[in-house]
């Protein structure tokens, strides 16, 4: 009897270990980071104008469970969740004493992706414009990117797309100025007047430069002007001024 007892308290662990050790792998899943401040603030929200509710001493460790934009969302040893900031994340190290490294998502950031699309509106040759574009980055500096977008004028409507080259010059930088080059199409379609005057579509080609201003970690504001020269079938090459404005992201 005694030995059956045994039996059973051994096999009673045996399955209790086999409850608990799903749990206990789960939780060591996440990513466990050392506060070496005097203190981490933790917020009840990913943002600074949320409160801060609690503070991690010294020594203490946190569990990363992810990450919202420059916010961290950690829990600490007794259970308590809350958001650390991106500065203050940096200021903590691994379990061997290593830095907590990752990508930054400002300046570092700014020059490793590869694809970013915007929507703008402005003027083109006097008349209201909206447009978007997407483009692909061969390198930190150097991308192609194509746009197309619709006017509507006093005259005349139509829409314009291109393709082309821009060059950013200090992609490191929040503030970034760049050049475009390229080529496009345009069509137009004149308004109803005394003489009707046909549609039509007219090579064009295009410089122009702008700026960009990073907000957040993927966000940016574009201000851009290009010149477009337009090649119209009458051999009379015309003008058109296009500025515009509006916000893009990258990734």
């Amino acid at each position: 009897m005694l030995r059956r007892a045994h039996q059973s308290a051994l096999a009673g662990l045996l399955l209790l270990a086999a409850l608990l050790a799903p749990g206990v792998s789960a939780a060591r899943e996440y990513l466990q980071l050392f506060v070496t401040e005097p203190y981490l603030e933790l917020h009840t929200g990913p943002g600074r104008g949320y409160p801060v509710f609690h503070v991690v001493p010294r020594e203490a460790s946190v569990d990363v469970l992810f990450r919202r934009t420059d916010w961290f969302k950690v829990r600490t040893e007794q259970g308590v969740e809350g958001w650390a900031s991106q500065r203050d994340m940096l200021k903590t190290v691994l379990a061997d004493g290593s830095p907590f490294k990752f990508d930054l998502g400002d300046r570092a950031g700014f020059t490793n992706h590869h694809w970013e699309m915007g929507m703008f509106a402005g003027q083109y040759g006097g008349a209201t414009l909206v447009s978007g574009y997407a483009s692909f980055s061969f390198n930190s500096q150097l991308m192609i990117e194509g746009s197309a977008g619709q006017f509507l004028g006093k005259f005349s409507n139509g829409e314009i797309a291109d393709i082309g080259f821009a060059h950013v010059f200090a992609p490191e930088s929040r503030w970034s100025p760049f050049v475009t080059i390229g080529l496009g199409l345009v069509h137009t379609q004149p308004k109803a007047t005394l003489v009707e005057a046909p549609n039509r579509t007219e090579q064009s080609a295009y410089v122009g430069g702008g700026v960009r201003f990073y907000l957040t970690r993927r966000f940016f504001l574009r201000a851009e002007y290009k010149a477009h020269y337009i090649f119209t079938k009458r051999n009379e090459n015309e003008d058109a001024d296009e500025w515009k404005a509006g916000f893009a992201f990258f990734f």
